[in-house]
């Protein structure tokens, strides 16, 4: 018989907090996480909102006492992938190595881990004297007003002496800030040494590394996975970035979010940063049921594409035409062996974003046709903000959610010629699509079913 993916563990955090249920709340509640930021002042932008995972939740406090130590080369990503496998451990009934007691439920070369990461932007306490020391203010122009020396800043060894920019970052530096240390402090934790990746496709790569998880199970490479992604957009050079790409709301601290947030409205100002997780144990489904695992939900199906008009949401470019999201449903949906007609949910990206919006719309269209009028949306950005490559892993555990309990949340829309409305419907859902694009042009689209 041919291997099918369950997702047994969900292990989410965001804004919200910590833990499935309290972002799951959120949702049936219609309370948004979106607060001042705390974390960095407002930019030059202007963008004073965020969603903060609350300040409480620290990794040291989730992993076994001995590895606390690491935590501290850990960047605030890799905190947030930590903290979010240990819940989903926990979620799936697992016994994995971080629980110290010698004896685990799935063997470790039967544990593999790929999870999506960013663009991990360095501390500025970290950077701060490595700059100081690379400036010589004898030196200072109108160019450079503090005499900042890009050949003293990369000059390494007795050539740069005290002004060696690079000799004065923290030894570990590199170890702190490689996307790729979310997936070695999970895996070296828990004991995963199945087949392992990371994926840094900005937006889309949660999605792609739970597509990536469902074919090294599918062909037998491992019978269980940490999958999705984690990565905080609320610190300084991540705002800036954004802001300088315009893709960040003008916003002060008093607005209220959904005024500032609208996704597919015209009067949004455009997206707000966020900071989130989403892990899920994905395990062979005949593996789960030998354990007596709880499964959330079964994954159907898996699309991907590329749109070759390049960085999607850049001012002025106009956007794309939402051909390679289409692409990436439609393929999901073939996978699926499902037709369009046939899905219940759709959780979208909607980041508020103009030209997101208007691709985005312009796939879903184009997959959905006329029925996209009255197909239930469920957006999560203005509940938890812009978690980029956390956002899949959060959309695709809501999914799960939504098939587990049997339910749309209230905070649904619809979006038809009118504009965005309340979603007025009522179905119990057997399938959920979640797709999402990225800065880049990465696609990517997943369809869930019920158990």
């Amino acid at each position: 018989m041919p291997r099918t993916c369950v997702i047994s563990g969900l292990g989410v955090l965001s804004g919200c907090g910590a833990g499935a249920e309290a972002l799951w709340s959120a949702l049936l509640s219609g309370t948004s996480a979106i607060k001042p930021m705390r974390r960095i002042a407002a930019g030059a932008g202007g963008c004073a909102l965020a969603s903060e995972v609350p300040e409480s939740l620290g990794a040291k406090d989730y992993v076994p006492k001995g590895y606390r130590k690491a935590v501290k080369v850990m960047a605030r990503d890799t905190e947030l992938a930590v903290i979010a496998a240990s819940l989903a451990v926990k979620d799936a009934g697992l016994t994995t190595r971080a629980d110290e007691t010698g004896t685990t439920t799935i063997a470790s070369e039967r544990l593999g881990c790929q999870i999506g990461a960013g663009l991990i932007p360095g501390e500025v306490p970290e950077l701060a004297m490595a700059f100081a020391t690379a400036c010589d203010p004898a030196a200072a122009n109108e160019a450079s007003p503090h005499g900042f020396s890009i050949k003293a800043w990369g000059t390494i060894g007795e050539e740069a002496g005290a002004k060696g920019g690079m000799n004065n970052l923290t030894p570990l530096w590199l170890l702190k800030f490689l996307p790729n240390m979310l997936a070695c402090h999970v895996t070296i934790l828990h004991g995963a040494e199945g087949p392992s990746n990371t994926h840094t496709c900005s937006e889309a790569s949660g999605l792609l590394s739970l597509g990536e998880t469902c074919r090294v199970i599918e062909r037998g490479g491992a019978d269980a996975c940490f999958s999705g992604g984690a990565e905080s957009k609320v610190n300084l050079m991540g705002t800036v970035r954004n802001e300088l790409l315009g893709r960040l709301a003008a916003s002060a601290a008093t607005d209220a979010p959904g005024d500032v947030l609208r996704p597919y409205d015209p009067t949004s100002r455009g997206a707000i940063p966020g900071e989130g997780a989403g892990i899920l144990i994905v395990e062979e489904s005949s593996h789960a049921n030998a354990r007596g695992a709880r499964a959330y939900a079964r994954v159907l199906g898996f699309g991907a594409a590329q749109s070759v008009t390049g960085i999607q949401s850049m001012p002025g470019k106009g956007g794309q035409s939402g051909r390679g999201l289409a692409l990436a449903i439609r393929a999901a949906l073939r996978d699926a062996s499902v037709t369009a007609d046939q899905i219940d949910v759709v959780i979208p990206q909607a980041l508020g974003l103009a030209a997101n919006d208007a691709a985005e719309l312009a796939a879903l269209r184009d997959v959905f046709g006329p029925r996209l009028d009255s197909l239930p949306l469920v957006l999560l950005t203005p509940f938890v903000g812009d978690c980029a490559a956390g956002a899949g892993g959060l959309a695709a555990a809501v999914a799960s959610l939504c098939l587990h309990h049997g339910r749309v949340p209230p905070v649904a829309v619809t979006v038809g010629a009118s504009g965005v409305r309340p979603w007025a419907g009522s179905v119990k859902p057997g399938r959920v699509l979640v797709c999402t694009s990225s800065l880049a042009g990465q696609n990517a689209a997943m369809v869930f079913g019920s158990v």
